[in-house]
């Protein structure tokens, strides 16, 4: 089944009158929201990060609990006992449309467009976990769609709010190390398997319906520690590993501080495609058209997995021997794979995730994250108090907070915010669209080791005719 017709069918189902979008324009308008009304798509792990962070705003009600794992569903309602709960958001959306204001989805990657499509297809706003969408097509129907509807959207990047990656967008927009013709950016996490594919089935936890949770993908049986809660990060039917995790966050401040686009070529050096799982360790190459902020062309290359980043010149640090060091995250845990935090790295030795700015009057580097960035000239560290402090003040960023259980909830906030008419988001669809569509690009390329893949995004395709069967998939009845 393709993409429309899945949303024909689930249109369908929800029983729902689809108005021109005008119409619903004008009803908003007549009727302004005080209090906002929230679905929840995915209440376990990160779905229940989501949660807490929604519902900790003071003019949220909410409404309605949605989890395919009874038991995630259980500890959501206990904490929110008086919400609707249902395992399936199809049903979901069909019997509560009338008793919901916005749709937060929480789902592993496969299920993000799926969901978040019906909502809209509702007029629904929708706050979309990271990364937008499992696909490249996904992403950008998902775009068209909140455009042609007016809708509010936000994705769940909510590093994008803090302190410290606003203040490395304004200085390197200041200019303050010329123009840019280099990003690195790196992670040690390893959200890939390079193993074989599993045989057999184990018997489904009676908590879980596999059904749902596979939802638009192939059928597959239930085997024990693959899939659900956590791994299916690192299938290629369900997640977009290391580089669609954690790639989103660090990506996301570079990009959007050097006004990008999509990119021009990708490659992707990793091992040969096994169809099941994503290589464990890939060095994602890309390369960009000239912005305002970058040179006549934009390198940037992403190092991922055990041991990343690889050495190079751009990474060396004042007061570090001739190599590339970062700390050791090969012991890390699921919890450590699935924090945001980073830790605070040794004199020399580069943060274990972060990014570095390379332009024409020196380097930027960018911890990730809530550590703020060092400007680096000629070997040194060079002192830019001042600079901070002038963009500081010009843009009334006051000072610098470092707690996440603050500031975490910001950027959720300021999607609840603006549904009720009072601010605006700074991740909306129309951006988040074109970050996931960059990263998803790069997984592509890990389809083709070591093969420069051309893009052509005014026609949504690549001149390798191969390399186009990913962009989309067939989705399942379900």
């Amino acid at each position: 089944m393709n993409k429309r017709d899945f949303l024909k069918n689930a249109a369908a189902l929800s029983t729902f009158v689809l108005l021109p979008s005008g119409l619903w324009s004008c009803k908003k308008e007549k009727e302004k929201l005080t209090r906002l009304r929230t679905a929840h798509i995915g209440v376990g792990n990160m779905g229940a990060e989501d949660l807490k962070a929604i519902s900790s705003h003071s003019k949220v009600d909410v409404t309605v609990l949605c989890d395919v794992d009874a038991n995630n569903l259980a500890a959501a309602k206990k904490l929110h006992p008086n919400a609707k709960t249902y395992s399936d958001y199809r049903v979901m959306l069909k019997e509560m449309g009338d008793e919901i204001d916005a749709v937060v989805v929480s789902t592993p990657d496969h299920t993000h467009a799926p969901a978040s499509m019906m909502a809209m297809e509702m007029d629904k706003p929708v706050y979309c976990q990271k990364p937008l969408t499992h696909y490249v097509s996904e992403a950008r129907a998902m775009n068209k769609l909140a455009a042609e509807k007016g809708l509010v959207t936000q994705m769940g990047i909510q590093v994008h709010s803090f302190y410290d990656y606003k203040l490395a967008t304004l200085l390197i927009q200041s200019g303050i190390i010329g123009k840019v013709h280099t990003v690195r950016a790196w992670s040690p996490k390893d959200w890939g398997y390079d193993g074989p594919e599993p045989t057999g089935s184990d018997p489904v936890p009676e908590s879980l319906d596999w059904n749902l949770w596979l939802g638009t993908s192939a059928e597959r049986p239930y085997k024990e520690g693959f899939y659900h809660p956590g791994n299916w990060r690192k299938l290629v039917d369900y997640g977009c590993g290391t580089l669609g995790d954690m790639g989103v966050h660090i990506f996301d401040t570079p990009y959007n501080a050097l006004a990008l686009q999509v990119p021009k070529t990708i490659k992707n050096e990793c091992r040969e495609p096994n169809g099941f799982g994503f290589p464990q360790k890939n060095v994602v190459t890309y390369e960009f058209p000239q912005t305002e902020f970058t040179t006549e062309t934009l390198k940037w290359v992403w190092y991922d997995g055990p041991g990343a980043p690889k050495d190079h010149e751009d990474l060396i640090l004042p007061g570090a021997e001739n190599k590339t060091t970062t700390e050791d995250a090969s012991g890390d845990s699921m919890e450590d794979k699935m924090s945001l935090d980073t830790k605070t790295a040794k004199e020399g030795t580069l943060p274990d995730q972060g990014a570095m700015f390379i332009g024409e009057k020196g380097r930027l580097l960018l911890p990730h994250f809530m550590q703020l960035p060092k400007k680096i000239v000629d070997g040194k560290y060079v002192d830019i108090s001042a600079e901070i402090e002038a963009v500081g003040k010009a843009n009334n960023m006051g000072e610098p907070i470092r707690n996440y259980n603050t500031e975490g909830p910001k950027h959720y906030h300021q999607f609840v915010d603006a549904c009720l008419g009072t601010d605006e988001t700074t991740a909306p669809f129309s951006y988040a669209s074109r970050l996931t569509e960059t990263i998803l690009l790069g997984v592509i390329a890990g389809r083709f080791p070591n093969q420069v893949l051309h893009w052509d995004s005014e026609n949504a395709k690549f001149a390798e005719e191969e390399a186009n069967a990913y962009l989309e998939g067939d989705y399942r009845n379900f």
